[in-house]
């Protein structure tokens, strides 16, 4: 498995993976798969340009968009979004890693693989705190964090939701290689 920065090759891929999580009528996530954007070449560039730091807008921290895929194939199983850095509100509720795995792919183990090469994408960016949250009823996302070296610091009560937030430090990075 391996995570990748789309090219122009993935149209059709990411379009699949977006239809699949409209089709079981599910919230996207991360937002960046989609973004802001009306077509793909948008978004290859929007995506290069959060990466940058370019025409953020209010309120949004520079990050990078990974999509993973088995080594042999371009199919499309999930996506990842790691953000660089927090501000107050990511601090608060949103966290360093957002993430998803279409619909068909789940209880297979992609999140916790997915989050672990996430997390040497991390090392290498030299973030070497990530704070990572989920909803607690959320118990198969709470357990690829727990499986990556996550420790729940608190819950907090966000729009009614209970929301979990776990912090995964640098030393911790290596606790899951499957």
């Amino acid at each position: 498995m391996k995570l990748i920065k789309l090219t122009e090759n993935y149209k059709n891929e990411r379009e699949s993976l977006i239809n699949e999580f409209e089709i079981n009528q599910e919230k996207l996530i991360p937002f960046g798969v989609k973004g802001n954007c009306e077509s793909f070449l948008e978004f290859l560039i929007e995506s290069e340009n959060n990466s940058k730091g370019i025409n953020l807008a209010r309120g949004i921290v520079p990050s990078d968009i990974y999509f993973l895929v088995s080594n042999d194939s371009d199919y499309l199983i999930g996506a990842i979004d790691i953000r660089h850095y927090l501000n107050e509100g990511l601090l608060k509720s949103d966290g360093n890693i957002g993430y998803g795995i279409r619909p068909s792919e789940r209880n297979k183990g992609y999140a916790t693989q997915m989050l672990a090469l996430a997390l040497e994408k991390c090392k290498e960016m030299q973030i070497s705190k990530i704070l990572i949250t989920c909803s607690k009823d959320n118990i198969a996302s709470a357990n690829v964090i727990i499986k990556n070296g996550g420790i729940l610091e608190n819950e907090i009560i966000e729009n009614g939701i209970v929301k979990q937030r776990y912090w995964i430090s640098r030393d911790m990075f290596n606790i899951n290689k499957g």
